[in-house]
């Protein structure tokens, strides 16, 4: 991935970037091609990768993050012993 500072003096990449500040943008150029550009407030948890499609190594690096293993351990420590709901019962709630 590539940061690319935006000069003041480009006017059209700044109101798009004030845009992307209150909701996602898909910008499309002239020959049809899409770019999505939303606003990342935490740089440190967002990757893309180069391409590849290794989801062995996207594992391996998520099984790495003790922050959120922590957390899925306390949300399941959590769920042991309740009982869940129906899909009727949550669309119930949801649409009432």
């Amino acid at each position: 991935m590539k940061t690319v500072a935006v000069s003041q003096r480009s006017r059209v990449l700044r109101e798009l970037l004030r845009l992307a500040q209150a909701t996602d943008v898909i910008v499309q150029s002239s020959d049809g091609a899409q770019f999505f550009l939303t606003r990342i407030t935490n740089a440190d948890t967002f990757f893309i990768g180069k391409g590849e499609d290794d989801f062995d190594a996207e594992i391996v690096a998520t099984r790495k993050n003790t922050r959120l293993m922590k957390f899925l351990d306390k949300r399941g420590e959590k769920a042991q012993g309740r009982k869940g709901m129906s899909l009727t019962e949550a669309r119930r709630r949801l649409n009432p």
